[in-house]
């Protein structure tokens, strides 16, 4: 999961994709609403448990900690040896929900082998807070095509 500086915007993404006011959010996750207020300004960090709770309670889908943290999933590109990062799936569509996970297409070195795309994978995961399954980009697989066709830029 993101740093606690980030659980701000992530709370308020969370919120407003939901519909939902400050008051029926904290309702809903058991909070104060001025606690919750001074977790969407920045004035105060949640704990890892109070964050979940909260996320949980406005139904947090993928795609907003996707969108939230694309430029440091970016980054983690070089180091994975992968590059082109898209994303596909329910999140590229914009149906994905609260049960969704994360589907991406990457173009990878020739010496990035099973284990590296896996470990960057778990890294994204942990980032975003959901499963997430990483394809290898093969323009002579005829489903990879299929992914491509509906893949989006991260």
């Amino acid at each position: 999961m993101p740093s606690e500086t980030s659980a701000a915007a992530l709370v308020r993404r969370a919120r407003e994709d939901a519909g939902l006011s400050q008051r029926e959010l904290a309702r809903r996750s058991g909070v104060k609403q001025p606690n919750l207020a001074a977790i969407e300004s920045g004035a105060r960090d949640p704990s890892e448990e109070l964050l979940s709770r909260i996320l949980h309670a406005a139904k947090l889908r993928p795609s907003i900690p996707l969108e939230l943290f694309a430029a440091q999933i970016r980054q983690l590109g070089p180091r994975f040896g992968v590059s082109d990062i898209r994303v596909f799936g329910s999140a590229a569509r914009g149906t994905d929900t609260e049960h969704s996970d994360v589907d991406l297409l990457v173009s990878a070195r020739d010496d990035v082998d099973f284990l590296t795309l896996a470990a960057f994978r778990d890294e994204v995961a942990r980032i975003v807070g959901f499963p997430v399954d990483a394809v290898v980009d093969d323009p002579d697989d005829a489903i990879v095509r299929a992914i491509r066709s509906e893949a989006v830029p991260l």
